[in-house]
């Protein structure tokens, strides 16, 4: 209830009309350039505007040529194009994944009872009777005085780990952030900190739930080809999940018999607890590699040119696939092409508005759809100095049946980007509201994330709750029918003569005119205490 009302109270101070305050800006984010660009990019032309495919290469170039019309200038040295390396790694793990006891083996299936993966480039990965130990939540966090893995040499063994972080429905508001998933919740994190301790393997233990889906997205998700960017961080030799029956059978198998290992990792004072089991599985590698894009432009700013707001959006989609009533090409007109022809609209905008104090970068990145790989291959190799980097305002599948009252904003909380999404929300005389799913962790699941990461103070919003002529519910519908019907489907497309613009061009508009108040003054907008990223910008 207490998200709700929080809601209920924002909404209470909104204003009825978005007529009835003056524009912050004179300059207009064009809804003909948005729509005009989305058409182009949202077609069969573009193939889907999957990475590795003739649907790259034309999206590329059409969005290096069209930032070259604008005269904004290219990003890179003289290069409008980041090169991002990637990796596609097709595994076949063992049929099964055995779990070794001194009195029984358990024998657990692929696909019906486990996963596995790796993003190591190596033909073959395996664990050989690793060593299992039980490691909680898989976090550490010092600002929570939280540590899962202490006091245990991780070399060669396997941390088993629970999905989601200790708030997830502990009634206890104040531990972590409640209900709300923070970072440390989501399964990337967990490789990550495992890999980085040391650890040879990692496995998560799913629970619908707290993970916000099924089983039957972890055996579509985590079987078949996948693409990963080359890197120089730490990596787990195997990554894996395995279904709650299964974890049941494996405490019932180990030391922990009969103990409530849920409540138990909620506690700060939890130590890693060895199972005594031991995990054999491996994993036959096809290995291909190849270079995709990110695409970056930018306009100089004047007295502080080396200070920059960075706008993303990804370009990519899915390309050609299954087809679905007829139709193979995955069109992705609101997913992401909204984004990339908005960041178009944008720059247009900027260009007629004249020179900023500050530069403004615009940042069309590959391989979203394929665990947000191109804005994470940009945090790793920066172009711009992330201390020097002011904020990220990402964009990602706008859609709207109009003009939107609210903007929701995911990651409500994280940092003072809230009071600038705020303020022009004000004077469009809307109100702005946390995301009503926050536990769900969308905050992690677009490239503003790996903004976050780095310590760059983020935005990621849009108009998704109420409309100015829609109601609630009639916005819920048209969500609803989206994501049941269209998304990451073919019918995810675009039609000039039934797709209404006008919600799309007043968030443009919004981000617009954020982006144009950071490139005027000097401050740096801070990150709230308590979130996970504010050391990270230390």
């Amino acid at each position: 209830m207490k998200k709700y009302l929080q809601i209920s109270i924002l909404i209470a101070l909104a204003s009825c009309t978005p007529e009835s305050k003056e524009e912050v800006s004179a300059v207009e984010v064009d809804p003909a350039t948005l729509g005009k660009h989305l058409e182009r990019l949202a077609s069969d032309d573009f193939m889907g505007r999957k990475p590795f495919t003739e649907g790259e290469e034309i999206t590329v170039n059409y969005l290096k040529d069209e930032f070259e019309k604008l005269g904004v200038l290219p990003g890179n040295g003289d290069s409008y194009f980041q090169d991002v390396p990637m990796v596609e790694i097709t595994g076949t793990p063992s049929e099964t994944m055995v779990i070794a006891g001194q009195d029984e083996n358990i024998t657990l299936n692929y696909l019906k009872d486990f996963v596995a993966t790796t993003n190591k480039p190596e033909e073959e990965v395996s664990l050989e009777n690793s060593e299992l130990v039980f490691a909680g939540y898989g976090i550490v966090a010092p600002e929570y005085g939280w540590n899962d893995y202490e006091g245990i040499d991780w070399a060669g063994k396997t941390a088993v780990v629970l999905i989601n972080d200790p708030g997830f429905k502990s009634g206890d508001s104040t531990l972590f952030k409640g209900n709300e998933m923070t970072y440390y919740g989501r399964w990337t994190y967990k490789y990550e900190e495992a890999a980085r301790q040391g650890a040879a393997g990692l496995i998560i233990i799913h629970d619908t739930e707290p993970a916000s889906y099924g089983w039957n997205v972890i055996e579509s998700g985590w079987s078949g080809a996948r693409l990963t960017i080359a890197s120089d961080l730490p990596l787990l030799d195997v990554e894996s999940w395995v279904s709650t029956e299964s974890a049941e059978k494996m405490f019932e198998a180990s030391a922990m018999k009969g103990q409530d290992y849920k409540t138990m990792s909620r506690d700060k004072s939890f130590s890693p607890i060895p199972l005594n089991l031991n995990v054999t599985v491996s994993i036959q590698n096809e290995i291909k590699k190849d270079v995709s894009k990110n695409v970056v432009a930018m306009i100089p700013g004047t007295e502080l040119k080396d200070e920059y707001i960075i706008y993303s959006a990804h370009w990519d989609h899915f390309g050609i696939g299954k087809a679905i009533d007829g139709d193979s090409i995955y069109n992705g007109a609101v997913d992401n092409a909204t984004g990339t022809a908005g960041l178009l609209a944008i720059a247009e905008a900027f260009m007629k508005n004249g020179p900023t104090k500050r530069s403004i970068v615009f940042l069309e990145v590959t391989g979203e759809e394929q665990g947000l790989l191109g804005s994470a291959y940009y945090a790793e190799n920066p172009i711009f100095q992330p201390e020097k980097t002011v904020a990220n305002i990402n964009i990602d599948a706008l859609d709207s049946p109009g003009k939107m009252k609210d903007l929701t904003i995911t990651g409500y909380g994280q940092s003072e980007m809230d009071e600038y999404a705020k303020e022009a929300a004000d004077e469009q005389n809307r109100y702005i509201i946390p995301d009503p799913e926050a536990e769900k962790g969308y905050f992690f699941r677009s490239d503003h994330f790996n903004f976050a990461k780095i310590g760059i103070p983020a935005l990621y919003a849009s108009g998704t709750y109420e409309g100015f002529d829609q109601s609630i519910e009639e916005i819920k519908a048209y969500n609803d029918y989206y994501r049941i019907n269209k998304y990451h489907q073919p019918s995810d497309e675009y039609d000039p003569e039934t797709t209404e613009l006008s919600g799309i061009q007043l968030d443009l508009q919004l981000f617009y005119n954020v982006g144009l108040k950071l490139s005027n003054e000097n401050y740096f907008p801070k990150w709230y205490d308590g979130s996970e990223f504010k050391a990270a910008r230390k």
